[in-house]
């Protein structure tokens, strides 16, 4: 199984891992300023990184340092990036105040929804039907995509900013992170009924990103107190608090097991740590400023199935020709397809 480990920050490149031995094999040129945020697609050839204003697709299997293709359509930072799960499009948020889909069969994106301040994430749900924004003014917003608009909206702690959003895998729980040091929990009912369960206090300060494992056992935390916490989701009790990291720990991700942790930190080094045992089996050194984002994908590959957005009932591949946008500039840098 090939395992993805990808690190981007501050020193305007993102770094691609051996998760083993913790060398790092490739380095990707990112020359607009910070990597805000990374993600793998589903069938693992390819990397989004978002920045001041652009996403950029690398190929992971090219030779090339430089990116397949830059959209440039956000005003301000991209703050997130995700992918349908089968890789049939793509979406992100940005301090511009809007969240955007994009068919990667088209150069532009395919929608845009505003909100009225910064939007600092945004995820999929399970049922691939709906987006769950987090922004500046302190709200969650669910977006039906099927609707296409927003059916719900939740202000969990006045106008506190929310600084991360995580969906269960099996649906069960949403939990938002915000600047007060809280996380607060849902359990969805629907895309207009989504019922709190908790309020959580997890740091004394910033929560920078919250992850739930894939198994829903735990949910992992990290703070501008330069901690990474462990919580237990069945009784919001804490497990462990994981110190290594000497400043902020931006962001966090789980192995496809939910056995081991992904951290990376301002202080420019991202750990691996095993969940059982708490400790840090493997640190990536190399880049020269401090690490914003990583993304691991040791999962199986997700195959796309061809299929582009559903919209009105016309499904955005049959729009373009057989040829896609993200193929055509594949080709034009003498990729395989």
């Amino acid at each position: 199984m090939v395992v993805l480990l990808a690190t981007g920050g501050y020193d305007a490149t993102v770094r691609l891992w051996d998760a083993s031995s913790g060398m790092c094999y490739r380095t990707l040129s990112h020359p607009d300023r910070q990597v805000n945020t990374l993600c793998i697609s589903p069938d693992k050839k390819m990397i989004a990184a978002g920045g001041n204003g652009t996403i950029k697709l690398y190929d992971v299997n090219s030779s090339s340092p430089e990116p397949v293709v830059s959209y440039d359509e956000h005003k301000g930072n991209v703050t997130c990036i995700g992918f349908q799960r089968h890789g049939r499009w793509m979406y992100s948020c940005s301090e511009d105040g809007t969240t955007k889909i994009w068919d990667l069969r088209a150069p532009s994106y395919h929608r845009d929804y505003e909100c009225r301040s910064a939007v600092n994430t945004v995820v999929l749900h399970p049922n691939q039907g709906d987006l769950i924004t987090g922004d500046h003014s302190g709200a969650v917003r669910v977006w039906d995509l099927t609707a296409n608009r927003c059916v719900n909206e939740l202000v969990p702690d006045g106008e506190t900013p929310i600084s991360n959003i995580s969906v269960a895998s099996d649906a069960s729980m949403c939990v938002a992170a915000n600047y007060n040091g809280n996380c607060f929990f849902w359990t969805p009912l629907s895309s207009e009924e989504y019922m709190p369960i908790k309020k959580l206090e997890v740091h004394k300060a910033y929560v920078l990103s919250c992850r739930l494992s894939p198994d829903v056992r735990f949910l992992a935390t990290t703070s501008s107190d330069h901690t990474v916490k462990l919580w237990n989701v069945r009784d919001y009790s804490l497990a462990a608090t994981l110190a290594g990291h000497t400043k902020w720990v931006w962001d966090c991700a789980f192995s496809a097991d939910s056995s081991y942790l992904v951290t990376a930190s301002s202080d420019a080094y991202a750990k691996l740590w095993e969940v059982t045992s708490n400790e840090v089996v493997r640190t990536y050194s190399g880049h020269s400023k401090g690490i914003t984002a990583v993304a691991l994908n040791d999962a199986a590959p997700i195959e796309s199935d061809g299929m582009g957005l559903q919209d009105d009932d016309v499904v955005l591949s049959d729009r373009y020709t057989a040829n896609s946008y993200l193929d055509e500039r594949l080709r034009e840098l003498g990729v395989k397809t």
